[in-house]
């Protein structure tokens, strides 16, 4: 199974915590972990193999940063956060697809099932964490087409073969310049504007599942409760996503436990 990361150094250890995780609960006897980065040294990447183990080829690529010269970026959201936009062009040519994980989520559940998932013609697959107002408002916000999902670039099976067919970094960097005025989220907000068109959308509780969106879904009255044992037995990928990290102070919420019980070597 090949999986892609973009890190910087002070990731490292988030990067482990997930791999463990992954081991644990991924359903396949090897990884491939492509691992983007321009800062890591060697006592650092000898490390993160070294907590792999031997179940994960440990693959890292050193990508130029001047290469994302002129690309929006501060503090929350540095250079790395364009590495995945731009991996189909900086990955093997060999490889036919990947799957992009962001370093702040566990697994629980095997990812076979959404790995070997049918792309049906399109760029991506992934999850919005969006609703009907939300999407129609970044809709008009970044000038896309109605319909357009608008995509959490967090977790993304990626079609390489047709991404690498329409892309290039300077066509990246024109629409990164020409509409960064109107960025939140900058990554998500390019990928939509780019290749919005051809996402493939699946079950967000199921793949890329948070305690905020685990609160709003249990907050809707036509929904039937979801508890930690159904997300147990369900969800895929839990995603601590925002400031709300199950590794720091005042973490609200039920799904930290599912952290610390699956990021142990």
């Amino acid at each position: 199974m090949n999986l892609l990361f973009a890190i910087n150094k002070n990731f490292s250890k988030l990067l482990c915590h997930c791999l463990h995780s992954i081991v644990k609960n991924g359903g396949a006897a090897h990884y491939d972990a492509y691992i983007l980065h321009s800062d890591l040294d060697e006592a650092i990447m000898a490390e993160i193999q070294r907590e792999a183990g031997a179940a994960v080829t440990c693959l890292f690529i050193t990508v130029d940063e001047t290469i994302f010269h002129g690309f929006p970026e501060s503090k929350r959201y540095p250079k790395q956060i364009y590495y995945r936009l731009a991996a189909p062009l900086l990955l093997p040519k060999h490889l036919d697809k990947i799957l992009y994980l962001d370093v702040d989520l566990v697994v629980i559940n095997t990812l076979q099932e959404l790995y070997d998932m049918d792309f049906e013609g399109n760029y991506y697959i992934a999850c919005s964490h969006t609703d009907e107002y939300l999407t129609k408002f970044n809709q008009l916000r970044l000038g896309v087409e109605e319909g357009v999902p608008y995509i959490n670039t967090g977790v993304m099976m990626m079609n390489l073969p047709l991404l690498r067919n329409d892309m290039n970094i300077e066509k990246i960097r024109e629409t990164a310049q020409k509409k960064m005025h109107t960025f939140l989220l900058p990554d998500q907000d390019l990928l939509t504007m780019m290749h919005g068109e051809h996402i493939k959308l699946i079950d967000t509780m199921r793949y890329n599942l948070s305690d905020r969106l685990l609160t709003f879904y249990n907050l809707n009255p036509k929904n039937e409760k979801l508890d930690l044992d159904w997300v147990r037995e369900n969800a895929v990928i839990i995603h601590y996503f925002g400031k709300n990290k199950p590794w720091k102070e005042h973490y609200k919420g039920i799904l930290d436990v599912l952290y610390h019980e699956n990021t142990a070597n």
